[in-house]
C-alpha cells in the first residue's frame, strides 16, 4: 500500500532538505504519493471533502514539514481545523474515518538533537514538544508512529550532509 506524503512546507522551492527528500519521494511514485500542501492551495483555502477522501484512502499517512517556532508552519493547524471534523475524524458512530490508519511526522530540525533535550538549549526532547500530534492523532483514532527527525541543517548545510538523510528517510517510511 503506498504512503500518503503530505509535505506542509511555506516555500519548498528554497527548502533544502524538504526539497530534496520530494524529488527522491517523486522517483517512487508507485511508493508514495506527496501531497503539497503549499502548492496544492496557495490560498489556503482548503477543499476538506478532497482531503478526506485522500485521508480515507491511505492507511499510511505521513506529515512533512520543517520545525520551527517549536510547531509546525501554520498550514498545519488550519488543516487539522478544518479536515479533522466532528462526524468525521471523531465524535459520531460514523466517524473515526481515519481511525486505525498510522500517522507520524518526518520533521527537520535546524539545531542538533542535544538542543532537544532536558539540558539543552530548548529544555524538552522532541518527543515531548511533539505531544500535540500525539494526542490528536490518538484522538482521532489513528495510530501514532514514532516521528522521524533529522537535525542539524545550521551546522551542517553541506549536500554531503542532506544526501545522508535521504536513505535515513527512505528506510523510515518503508518501517512504518
Amino acid at each position: 500500500m503506498k504512503i500518503l506524503i503530505i509535505v506542509i512546507h511555506p516555500d519548498s522551492e528554497k527548502s533544502v532538505i524538504n526539497k530534496r527528500w520530494i524529488e527522491e519521494l517523486e522517483k517512487s511514485p508507485e511508493k508514495y504519493t506527496v501531497h503539497d500542501l503549499y502548492d496544492i492551495y496557495p490560498d489556503e483555502k482548503i477543499d476538506v471533502l478532497k482531503e478526506q477522501k485522500l485521508i480515507e484512502s491511505y492507511d499510511k499517512i505521513v506529515f512533512q514539514f520543517p520545525f520551527y517556532w517549536f510547531s509546525s508552519p501554520p498550514l498545519l493547524k488550519k488543516w487539522f481545523d478544518e479536515v479533522l471534523l466532528h462526524g468525521w475524524a471523531y465524535g459520531s458512530k460514523s466517524g473515526y474515518k481515519a481511525g486505525g490508519k498510522k500517522m507520524t511526522l518526518a520533521v527537520t530540525a535546524g539545531i542538533d538533537e542535544e538542543g532537544y533535550s532536558n539540558s539543552g538549549k530548548y529544555k524538552y526532547t522532541m518527543n515531548e514538544l511533539f505531544r500535540p500530534y500525539e494526542l490528536t492523532f490518538d484522538y482521532i483514532k489513528a495510530e501514532y508512529k514514532e516521528p522521524f527527525v533529522y537535525y542539524g541543517i545550521e551546522n551542517d548545510p553541506s549536500r554531503e550532509w542532506i544526501e545522508r538523510s535521504v536513505p535515513m528517510y527512505l528506510e523510515f517510511l518503508d518501517s512504518i
